[in-house]
């Protein structure tokens, strides 16, 4: 195997990890997927690498900064602060263990809850402050997302038009 094959690979496999770790907030997914485009961009050493590296690294930045301001100032909005989604964190790595699959979400749900409740002193308010930081989140996991698949069609692209004309 030549050495682009091999960095193509990598970088795919890269890719596949860094959308799993946008999914489940354990990995710096959007990182990841930028780290394995540099990689291929380097070795690859082709104008189609550079250009998959710029396309798709500004995918990328723009997804995971535009999923922080979009999480950050919904938060804010409602007076949330950032160790509701701390305690989300833990719940959800905690959950992650307890019960395989669902308590990574389950567990991030619990600890926003109880990390509101404690706040608040009103369950009620609790669920609410809780289901709107559940939803910023969301929304900032689904944008995030979608950047990075975006980001890895272009990848893919490229690494199609750099195999067929090399």
């Amino acid at each position: 195997m030549t050495a682009e094959t091999i960095a193509t690979v990598v970088t795919a496999l890269l890719f596949i990890v860094g959308c799993v770790g946008i999914v489940v907030p354990v990995l710096p997914g959007s990182i990841v997927a930028l780290i394995g485009l540099v990689i291929w961009a380097v070795v690859v050493q082709a104008p189609e690498g550079w250009v998959v590296l710029a396309l798709g690294g500004t995918l990328l930045i723009a997804g995971l900064s535009s999923s922080l301001v979009l999480t950050g100032s919904r938060l804010k909005r409602r007076e949330i602060p950032n160790r509701t989604l701390l305690f989300g964190v833990v719940g959800a790595v905690i959950g992650m263990f307890v019960i395989p699959v669902v308590g990574l979400f389950l567990g991030f749900l619990v600890g926003l809850l109880l990390s509101e409740t404690v706040r608040n002193r009103n369950l009620s308010t609790a669920l609410a402050s809780s289901w709107v930081a559940a939803k910023a989140m969301g929304l900032g996991i689904l944008v995030e997302l979608s950047c990075a698949l975006l980001a890895s069609l272009t990848f893919i692209v490229g690494a199609i038009i750099f195999f067929v004309t090399a």
